[in-house]
């Protein structure tokens, strides 16, 4: 059945006059209930933004109760979602690995060697070679923000990694 112009909430001094009747209403409300921790003005505000987008929805007889309904539920979701955030505060992390000290200590000696290698690439080479490994960027990305070709490009990148591999055992890269 269709409503009165009075009922429709979608007007904007009906909306108007329902957030000024119920606003102070509904943030007392999640204020005495919930306390301040959990923002109960935000809510509050969320819960009139939830009114507007259903205003087509909701009659002016049952706007109160839908603010109140959503703003608790609200409420309870900012709850639950604490909860299960100092839940996995509680859990600690690993704080160990499978990994043997000999195989830590190669992998920390591979890596200063690695580095030692990249610092003495031209530097051309090491940008190129960078550039493509480290941030992924395609051949033809990096020649244009080098201004070079293609191909000088790959060819950087290829006597890059033909040092690497001539400098490091087991140097291996996809």
């Amino acid at each position: 059945m269709p409503k009165d112009l009075q009922d429709n909430i979608c007007e904007k001094n009906v909306f108007s006059s329902i957030y000024n009747k119920y606003a102070k209403d509904v943030h007392n409300y999640l204020y005495y209930k919930y306390g301040e921790q959990f923002n109960p003005n935000d809510k509050a505000q969320d819960a009139f933004v939830k009114l507007w987008e259903n205003c087509k929805n909701v009659t002016l007889s049952n706007a109160k109760a839908f603010l109140f309904k959503v703003a608790n539920n609200m409420m309870l979701n900012e709850i639950k979602h604490q909860k299960v955030v100092l839940r996995h505060q509680k859990i600690k992390p690993k704080d160990y690995t499978h990994e043997t000290p000999e195989f830590l200590l190669e992998k920390e000696q591979f890596l200063i060697k690695y580095q030692k290698v990249l610092e003495n690439l031209p530097e051309n080479q090491r940008v190129a070679f960078m550039l493509n490994k480290v941030e992924g960027k395609k051949h033809s990305e990096i020649a244009d923000m080098l201004g070079v070709t293609r191909k000088v490009v790959e060819y950087r990148i290829y006597s890059a990694f033909k040092t690497l591999k001539n400098e490091l055992d087991g140097f291996n890269i996809k």
